[in-house]
């Protein structure tokens, strides 16, 4: 299936700001972060299609993932 991935902040460091790659059917968003590198605890926030959701989320062909990593700072 086909989903377009939006990195935003630190993710896009030696990867990509935008993409349309294929994954397996009934993949997750935590399989989508494995394939790209990124760890659990990194995560700021995902959406697709602009909804917030968690890792254990089964992505759909067509949809959009958006993944920011978490804020630091003081």
């Amino acid at each position: 299936m086909k989903i377009t991935v939006k990195l935003f902040a630190g993710f896009r460091d030696n990867r990509f700001k935008v993409a349309d790659q294929d994954y397996p059917e009934a993949s997750t968003v935590g399989d989508i972060l494995t394939a790209l590198d990124i760890n659990g605890p990194e995560l700021g926030v995902a959406l697709i299609n602009g909804r917030h959701v968690l890792p254990d989320h089964v992505m759909m062909d067509g949809q959009t993932l958006s993944l920011f990593p978490k804020v630091g700072g003081g």
